[in-house]
């Protein structure tokens, strides 16, 4: 935004149709004059005043993020999101009580009746219920925001959920974690499977390429083999035990690597 106005409190900002907007002194970048444009976050103060300000939040309206709980008053949950104003989580918004020192998994959005930036823990009620357009193999981007018997619920490119299933996932993953992902399966009744890595061929070509790639930085030697430990494995790699077996493999084959008793050699 344009800045309109220099105070000694701080500057206005034209808001368009909400008019000038304060940031504080303590937010304005030094050097700042009439006429430069900044970048800001704005929310509604204490008082109901918008504010702006250069401080980035953990999450802004429209984001599932995991956030921790700073506090619990009689209408609801506060959540420490990055700005002195902490984010409110009303009752109505909580699947279950929330409490001090938990991490919540959230979305934001703007309350129509109060005009304020809230939180609400009912999360798949904000998920896109329409069909999607999604294609097996597709890579996507992944929030994992909660842990079932048969796996990990993650949310998709921000609108869809899916399910990372166990035998799928080779390491302990964390909740409100954001990474990439890849579409496994898409079933006849809606729902989707989800996988951590690059399925099938392409992802034992990718790991071919980093281990051909190790091999050079650690003098022709690696000491993973077939039977190495799968988190030994997934520690260096990032892929299944089964994916590295393929690949090692393929290089034994085209005569480019020796498999030793306690690791792999470059020829």
């Amino acid at each position: 935004m344009k800045v309109l106005k220099e105070l000694d409190f701080g500057i206005y900002l034209d808001g368009g149709n909400e008019g000038e907007i304060l940031m504080p002194t303590r937010y304005v970048p030094e050097g700042t004059k009439i006429g430069d444009e900044i970048d800001a976050f704005i929310y509604l103060d204490s008082e109901d005043r918008l504010i702006a300000t250069t401080e980035k939040p953990h999450a802004i309206v429209g984001d599932f993020a995991l956030l921790e709980v700073v506090s619990v008053e009689s209408f609801g949950a506060f959540l420490d999101w990055g700005l002195p104003k902490d984010l409110l989580v009303p009752f109505s918004e909580q699947r279950q009580k929330l409490e001090e020192g938990y991490w919540a998994m959230v979305y934001l959005y703007v309350d129509e009746r109060t005009k304020r930036i809230v939180a609400s823990a009912k999360i798949e009620d904000f998920l896109d219920k329409t069909p999607h357009n999604f294609t097996e193999g597709q890579e996507v981007d992944l929030v994992l925001y909660t842990k079932t018997d048969l796996g990990y619920k993650a949310i998709i490119n921000n609108t869809h959920t899916g399910v990372v299933y166990n035998k799928d996932v080779f390491r302990k993953q964390e909740k409100g974690k954001q990474i990439k992902g890849y579409i496994k399966k898409l079933r006849e009744d809606g729902k989707i499977d989800l996988l951590l890595d690059r399925p099938g061929f392409e992802k034992v070509k990718d790991i071919t390429a980093q281990i051909l790639d190790k091999l050079k930085e650690n003098s022709g030697f690696i000491p993973l083999v077939d039977k190495s430990p799968a988190e030994e494995i997934y520690n260096m790699f990032g892929v299944s035990k089964k994916t590295y077996k393929k690949a090692i493999g393929g290089l034994y084959k085209d005569k480019l690597i020796t498999i030793e008793e306690n690791g792999i050699k470059l020829i």
